[in-house]
């Protein structure tokens, strides 16, 4: 698996070149993650409702092809796109994310962080509040979109919307629960690596 670190992107030009990857690769393509740091966005999934974004803002808002209503990505976040051939896998969407939810756990443990997954609402949470967002779209059977992991970041425009559509929606970051602030480029190698070893795990079902 690919690792390709994108540094801070603009969202529009990456999101473009998710589709062109997806459009173009083929059976022999490899799996590819990539690493980015976007500058203020609001992306709106698919089946996203105007209402959840509670106030105007000089923040942009992008209209995207992935699942999920609105979120928001920012300085201090690791986004992180899993350019991924889902027919090679023969694996299910389910699993897919629970994959990937894992793959967070796993690096908050690293740094001592206590967080779960929750089966009816995607993404990772340490108690009630959320510290990660998960949004996927499965096209010509390859997956593109990824998982957002709040590291040290401004949470205030998470106040301005709804995020993932659900109101009152309270978000946290790995900052405000450590004595020290983590590394950004320590914490996106951690979580790198915990991906790599999900999702090269061969499905034992195939």
């Amino acid at each position: 698996m690919i690792i390709k670190k994108l540094g801070t992107a603009a969202y529009e030009p990456v999101y473009a070149q998710m589709v062109e990857f997806t459009e173009q690769r083929d059976e022999t393509t490899p799996d590819e993650l990539w690493i980015v740091e976007h500058p203020p966005v609001f992306t709106q999934g698919m089946a996203g409702k105007p209402e959840h974004l509670l106030s105007s803002t000089n923040i942009p808002v992008v209209q995207v092809d992935r699942g999920g209503q609105i979120t928001y990505h920012g300085p201090g976040q690791i986004v992180v796109y899993t350019m991924i051939d889902f027919k090679r896998r023969k694996t299910s969407v389910r699993d897919l994310v629970s994959r990937l939810e894992d793959s967070i756990i796993a690096t908050l443990a690293d740094y001592g962080i206590a967080s779960h997954n929750d089966p009816q609402r995607p993404g990772v949470y340490v108690g009630e509040r959320k510290i990660a967002s998960l949004g996927l779209r499965i096209k010509r059977g390859s997956v593109y979109h990824g998982l957002a992991l709040n590291v040290n970041m401004d949470l205030n425009p998470f106040h301005q919307i709804n995020p993932c559509g659900y109101a009152g929606m309270e978000m946290v970051q790995m900052a405000d629960l450590l004595p020290q602030t983590p590394d950004f480029e320590e914490v996106a190698n951690t979580l790198a690596q915990h991906l790599q070893q999900q999702l090269t795990v061969e499905d034992t079902h195939s």
